[in-house]
């Protein structure tokens, strides 16, 4: 069901950014395509930095909104903690200078410009207007009270902390870890007094693709030994490769990649390409439902984990959310999987992706939901 909302000044549109955005922006610069009269998303930017190269910034953004197909239009939302300055000259906005270069990068690629508003602590105003006008936040409706209405109360960041997990919860896993280690590492071997457990974990890992897929059915309510096996797998980079593709496609994609994986350890066989394309995000959009219950397993796996084995889930994390056009939460993530190893293989391709490529290909054409 697609929901219309209709804005017939200013104000009005940006009571309604939040619920297009997902979230309450701070510090940022929301970009919203326009294809006619409408538009159906938005897309966040941290703001400029001082000093920042701000003909390369707008250009990255405008070709941004170009990438969504059929736009002929953009309206520009800065969100900002500083005040407007009042001076004898008139009224100065927050991050002027920035959207004028945004508007230009605009016009010269030939897109009519909707609005051009700011969010200041002390107001709103429109960097359209040549004197502009210090608004009431008051001004600015409330969120509509919809049905399907998300909470959108939080900022950006919202969502992207790992879950509260009780201590004797997170000890479990540690042991069952450790155990499970030492059965696979060949230090220990099954005997009648091997913890169930294990050999529980061991069982799963008799197919993997199998048991990547059945994480997917209780994504936070994995039993400890569960979770163990599945940061053993993560912590193998041929293994944690292959549930991200897994849960990105389905099992079959799973099985393919984990048998190209097996035959390129062994024999240096190139992987396909639609693998590599696939972390690099193109081709076949990714199922929503599929990418969000992954998420969650990987989240819930990380606060469990011990803090040497998060980088692996939190890593894991990051692609899924990208995946999902969350580039603000991918981000958090790989900042905390830094934290603990900045030199983690995955973690430093991943930054270096979302550098290159803020949001993966299907995010601008829509995908599947399930």
């Amino acid at each position: 069901m697609t929901t219309v909302l209709r804005a017939s000044d200013s104000a009005q549109f940006l009571g309604i950014v939040p619920m297009l955005a997902g979230f309450t922006p701070r510090r940022s610069v929301v970009l919203l395509p326009f294809r006619g009269t409408r538009t159906e998303g938005a897309m966040r930017l941290d703001l400029p930095d001082t000093g920042a190269a701000l003909d390369r910034y707008a250009a990255a953004a405008i070709e941004l909104v170009r990438r969504v197909a059929g736009t002929d239009a953009v309206a520009v939302v800065v969100y900002t903690d500083e005040d407007t300055t009042l001076t004898p000259d008139g009224l100065v906005l927050p991050a002027a200078v920035a959207v004028d270069h945004v508007l230009g990068c605009a016009h010269a690629a030939g897109l009519r410009i909707v609005d051009a508003l700011c969010v200041a602590r002390d107001g709103w105003s429109s960097y359209l207007e040549e004197a502009p006008a210090r608004h009431p936040l008051t001004e600015i409706p409330p969120m509509p009270d919809l049905p399907e209405a998300s909470d959108v109360s939080g900022d950006q960041f919202a969502g992207a902390q790992l879950p509260a997990v009780a201590r004797v919860e997170r000890e479990r896993v540690i042991r069952a870890l450790r155990r499970l280690g030492a059965l696979l590492d060949g230090d220990a071997r099954p005997t009648g007094r091997t913890d169930p457990q294990a050999i529980a974990a061991l069982v799963l890992l008799e197919d993997i693709p199998a048991f990547f897929e059945s994480v997917l059915s209780a994504p936070e309510e994995l039993p400890p030994f569960a979770t163990a096996a599945l940061l053993w797998c993560l912590e193998q980079p041929m293994l944690r490769d292959t549930a991200i593709a897994q849960w990105a496609t389905d099992l079959a994609g799973g099985v393919r990649t984990l048998g190209a994986q097996v035959a390129y350890s062994a024999r240096g066989t190139e992987l396909p390409d639609d693998i590599g394309r696939l972390f690099a995000g193109h081709g076949a959009a990714p199922d929503n439902e599929r990418l969000r219950r992954a998420l969650l397993v990987v989240r819930h796996a990380a606060a469990l984990a011990p803090r040497a084995a998060r980088p692996a889930p939190l890593t894991a994390a990051a692609w899924l959310s990208w995946a999902l056009g969350r580039a603000t939460h991918a981000g958090r993530y790989l900042d905390l999987a830094r934290r603990i190893d900045p030199d983690y293989r995955l973690a430093v391709m991943i930054d270096m992706l979302i550098a290159t490529v803020p949001l993966p290909e299907w995010a601008f054409r829509g995908r599947r939901d399930g």
